[in-house]
């Protein structure tokens, strides 16, 4: 595993340890008032990118377009706000970044569907 695909799966590894992290964290204080954070953490950061890089894996044509590269960007500034987004929404002192963070996640994935299209046969 290389490129793009690496980048998307160990930002899903690191997303994995640090929502690993968070839960013991949440658990041994008995606090999961920011659990619905964690939650997009764990989803979004560790299920959604090692699903990811792993199609980039299995297909390598799609993992060297240029298009591979800005759905990286896009999506890894997406997860990096979303989740602190959440958290301050959650404790009512804004919302703007979940909002910034809620579009370019779904643009990444927009942008990973025309991949996907584009990458069909």
């Amino acid at each position: 595993m290389r490129g793009v695909s690496l980048w998307f799966f160990g930002l899903a590894v690191v997303s994995a340890l640090c929502g690993m992290v968070w839960g013991i964290q949440m658990s041994a204080s008995h606090n999961h008032s920011l659990s619905p954070a964690h939650a997009h953490l764990n989803l979004i950061g560790w299920a959604g990118f090692a699903i990811i890089g792993i199609y980039y894996h299995l297909i390598p044509s799609a993992a060297e377009s240029i298009m591979a590269k800005v759905h990286f960007a896009v999506a890894a500034v997406g997860l990096v706000l979303i989740v602190p987004g959440i958290v301050q929404a959650l404790r009512q002192t804004g919302e703007t970044l979940a909002k910034a963070g809620s579009i370019l996640t779904l643009l990444g994935m927009v942008i990973f569907a025309i991949t996907v299209w584009r990458n069909r046969g």
